[in-house]
């Protein structure tokens, strides 16, 4: 198994351009979201496209990841990441309005190049990662939005 798909929806109550202000406020992230975020830097900005120096915290670990990132107004962002540990990836996160608010499409398609990383994997980044995210990201999403 070299690949990992990842993919989730979720409606947050509250308007698009919120959410996007947060999501796209990538030095910031950080300070929205601690238990993933440990710090990023934009190394570089050519209109909405972004080089990005991240310490992401998986599994406990602070990893280090090198994000191409492209931003999507109003609709979100994609990213090809690359991390210090052997994984790297295509990231969307790309919203629409819904009559209840905003509805997050979430993929990530994860290749693992780590020979350990492939055995692992599917549990680790397959069924953990997604839950993790989801609770790291989406639910303090709500918790600072849907006041």
């Amino acid at each position: 198994m070299k690949k990992i798909y990842l993919k989730g929806s979720w409606i947050i109550k509250a308007p698009r351009g919120k959410v996007y202000k947060i999501m796209s406020d990538f030095e910031n992230l950080p300070k929205y979201f601690p238990a993933v975020a440990q710090s990023l830097h934009i190394l570089k900005q050519e209109g909405n496209n972004l080089s990005i120096e991240a310490e992401v915290k998986t599994f406990g670990w602070v990893i280090y990841v090198r994000m191409e990132t492209q931003l999507r107004p109003p609709f979100g962002y994609v990213s090809d990441n690359k991390s210090d540990i052997g994984t790297s990836g295509h990231e969307e996160f790309l919203m629409e309005e819904t009559p209840e608010g905003t509805k997050i499409n979430y993929t990530y398609n994860v290749e693992l190049k780590n020979q350990f990383l492939r055995i692992f994997g599917r549990f680790l980044i397959g069924w953990y990662a997604m839950r993790f995210w989801r609770h790291a990201v989406i639910d303090r999403l709500k918790e600072i939005l849907e006041k």
